[in-house]
């Protein structure tokens, strides 16, 4: 054809275009898309729920998102009431879910780590806030390595150091505490006293200001309202503000590290958890033999993402179950009053505690124990397939589904009367923690099981024992009282406490 004819039918074909047209078919192209998705989505999970019990039927592409995220709990409790001991499926965000509340099941998951099982998941936006280098979605030998380097951050010695530091932060916050003569929400209290401790024990000498600090506690109370934020990060989000003050607490964290590993070279004495790691990690390196590869957590960067990570897991954690203590306390005035006998028998004067005295407080640890069993702070961990991955004889989890096994459910089961709060069931004479000990996955199990067991333990007998002893306290119910809320941990509903110096109920 004559390139002058050509131009001209290219002319009549643009005159002849109609936009309304295009934009119609577009829309019906789409529509047709979602359309077919969404059929294949239906049919994909009828496949895969193998006659699990689970919704009648999936919303398309969202699932049950918008339930979980109305009502956190209400969500969860009814998603394990459709199956009390055993599995049971639902979609979140089109992404096929089972959850576990069978406790074999539940720890098969959590021994199972790895680019052929499973990888920790947490949250959707768990990879974002917390960064890919997080201990949480390591595995493998450099995984087995870092663990390995935290051997002597929770020995005795280390524990003893940690220990003056927590009760000397108890008894200054409860001091300042029983000055406010009305109801206080005691969860925003300690919160604010685990920020400081975990900041003090962690990172000791490393933060030396005042306004250092306040801009930490900032920063990650940024990073925990980022978990319960749109999991879309744009400019001004929760998750926009949460990534950026993980990125600020890592820098601050990665110049400590540089610190303390110049002064532990220097022959200081370690004054916190970085510099016992510090300790360790030089070690390490004059340990290793010439033409060894240097191990990725002796880098500062690896270190300040570490060290991010041990302040990130003892915050909410810690919090929550603090909280439970006061409440659980305040409606267990026999359990208490055990408590206080125990207390005055072995500090009868209010001496400090020390390391020792903390292991003789059997009844008080007891009490922690059972708390921390009635109400795991963490009550799930969502993992990731990385295969189709059989959980059970009948049951295969697809690759790519989202896999979350309830601590909770298995804290529920196996022990008499697991319903009743009963702390005497973890002392010595019956050691049903111990009897039990598939059952109270409180703290995990496997690769990633919590390595700061211990230290959690300590701070809560610190807390009670201080609390106990020097304080009386009276829960003010509402409405709201006797309901639990996700934030991401559990807390009771509310928990207004009256807190009076003891001598003031004499």
């Amino acid at each position: 054809a004559h390139p002058i004819t050509m131009a001209q039918e290219l002319l009549d074909a643009i005159a002849a275009w109609r936009p309304v047209a295009t934009w119609q078919s577009a829309l019906y192209a789409t529509a047709a898309l979602v359309s077919g998705y969404a059929l294949y989505e239906q049919i994909r999970f009828r496949q895969w729920k193998q006659g699990m019990e689970g919704p009648a039927l999936a919303v398309p592409l969202i699932g049950s998102i918008v339930e979980m995220v109305k009502n956190p709990y209400a969500f969860w409790e009814n998603q394990r009431l459709r199956n009390p001991c055993g599995i049971s499926w639902n979609s979140i965000c089109g992404q096929f879910m089972l959850f576990s509340t069978q406790t074999d099941v539940t720890k098969k998951i959590f021994m199972n780590n790895g680019e052929d099982s499973f990888r920790l998941f947490l949250h959707p936006s768990g990879w974002k806030i917390l960064g890919e280098h997080n201990i949480a979605f390591k595995h493998g030998p450099s995984h087995k390595a870092l663990r390995k380097s935290f051997l002597n951050l929770f020995t005795r010695k280390a524990l003893g150091v940690y220990l003056g530091i927590q009760e000397r932060l108890v008894r200054e916050h409860l001091a300042t505490w029983k000055l406010v003569d009305e109801p206080t929400e005691f969860r925003l209290k300690v919160r604010d006293l685990n920020l400081l401790t975990s900041q003090t024990v962690f990172i000791g000498p490393y933060l030396r200001s005042d306004e250092e600090r306040v801009t930490f506690c900032n920063n990650y109370l940024l990073m925990t309202e980022g978990f319960l934020s749109f999991p879309i990060a744009f400019p001004g989000s929760g998750l926009w503000k949460a990534i950026n003050a993980r990125h600020a607490i890592v820098d601050k964290l990665v110049a400590a590290a540089r610190e303390s590993k110049a002064r532990m070279a220097a022959g200081a004495d370690p004054e916190c958890l970085l510099d016992f790691w510090s300790q360790r990690i030089l070690e390490e390196i004059a340990e290793a033999k010439p033409g060894d590869e240097p191990a990725e957590h002796w880098s500062d960067w690896e270190m300040g993402n570490t060290m991010m990570d041990f302040l990130f897991a003892s915050q909410d954690a810690s919090t929550a179950s603090l909280t439970w203590t006061a409440a659980f306390m305040s409606e267990r005035p026999d359990v208490l009053a055990k408590v206080q006998a125990e207390q005055k028998a072995l500090r009868p004067n209010d001496e400090p505690l020390t390391y020792d005295m903390v292991e003789q407080l059997v009844y008080t640890r007891a009490v922690i124990k059972e708390i921390l069993r009635f109400r795991p702070p963490a009550v799930m961990v969502p993992a990731i397939a990385m295969v189709d991955f059989p959980l059970t004889d009948t049951c295969v989890a697809p690759k790519g589904s989202l896999v979350v096994p309830s601590i909770w459910a298995a804290c529920m089961q196996g022990f008499p009367h697991p319903e009743v709060f009963d702390p005497d069931r973890m002392g010595p004479e019956r050691q049903e923690d111990v009897q039990y000990r598939d059952n109270f996955l409180t703290f995990g199990v496997g690769p990633h099981m919590c390595v700061g067991r211990e230290y959690a333990i300590n701070h809560l007998v610190a807390f009670l024992s201080l609390l106990s002893t020097t304080c009386s306290w009276t829960r003010i119910y509402t409405p709201e009282s006797h309901t639990i809320k996700y934030l991401p941990t559990i807390y009771p509903g509310d928990c207004l406490i009256h807190l009076k110096p003891l001598q003031a109920s004499a």
